[in-house]
């Protein structure tokens, strides 16, 4: 989804689905933007950065 600005997999909406044991992505996207996804978009507004370090950071 985010090929520019990262991958998915570095994306914090990209999780884990219990069910399925796959990882999804979990915005909630409409009819247009589901197929934009699907033809790859090339720079994906909803990318947010999955920054596990971020809290450590302000504790500094």
């Amino acid at each position: 989804m985010a090929r520019e600005k990262g991958t998915c997999e570095f994306c914090a909406r990209y999780v884990l689905d219990e069910e399925t044991e796959t990882y999804v992505c979990d915005v909630s996207m409409d009819e247009d933007e589901y197929m934009k996804f699907l033809q790859g978009w090339s720079d994906c507004p909803y990318f947010m950065l999955d920054d596990e370090y971020k809290i450590v950071r302000k504790q500094i």
